[in-house]
């Protein structure tokens, strides 16, 4: 079972890949990214996930191991199953890989910590977002990092993924304002 996820994985890793290498991550056209940078403490995490590696190295889709951005408020952490599919048989001598495989081997998932949270009084959307800026907009699934990017940063150059956009009311306003998002306060507070 374990092979069969790792050579699923593994396709499916290739297939999502872009077809050209990104020098820097570009502003989609379609897209007034909102100005505004977050200066804060980083938020540690049970094992250094390297962003950098799998995003820009590897070129693996965001969606790939956040599954349910396209579908959901909420992009979802992969399960450790989905890291074992690769990780079963690639990079196995990393430590943090060595470290990944402890947890599996007992049952157990990392307990990952929000990087990029909102107040529970907002309600966020990544289902809508990525429908609005990629699917609705005909704009290239296989670079949708750079949509996610205007959110999250570079995340493609991080290893341990940090919090470098305020996500605060303004930060969420000049970008409603400035690509026709909705004005009405229901839309994002409960």
């Amino acid at each position: 079972m374990r092979s069969f996820l790792s050579i699923f994985a593994l396709l499916a890793a290739v297939l999502l890949m872009p077809i050209s290498a990104m020098a820097e991550l570009p502003v989609p056209a379609h897209i007034k990214p909102p100005v505004g940078e977050h200066q804060g403490e980083n938020v540690p995490q049970p094992i250094e996930f390297p962003h950098n590696r799998h995003v820009k190295d590897m070129k693996i889709n965001c969606m790939y191991c956040h599954t349910y951005a396209r579908r959901s408020k909420v992009a979802g952490i992969p399960p450790t199953s989905k890291c074992m599919g690769c990780h079963s048989v690639i990079a196995t001598d990393k430590p943090r890989i060595q470290t990944l495989t402890e947890y599996w081997e007992k049952g157990e998932s990392p307990r990952w910590k929000k990087v990029h949270d909102v107040p529970d009084y907002v309600h966020f959307t990544h289902e809508k977002h990525i429908k609005r800026f990629v699917f609705n907009a005909d704009f290239p699934v296989e670079d949708v990092q750079q949509v996610c990017g205007l959110c999250h940063g570079e995340i493609r150059e991080m290893t341990v993924a940090e919090k470098k956009k305020p996500l605060n009311m303004g930060f969420c306003q000049r970008c409603h304002q400035a690509n026709g998002g909705p004005g009405d306060c229901w839309k994002c507070h409960k």
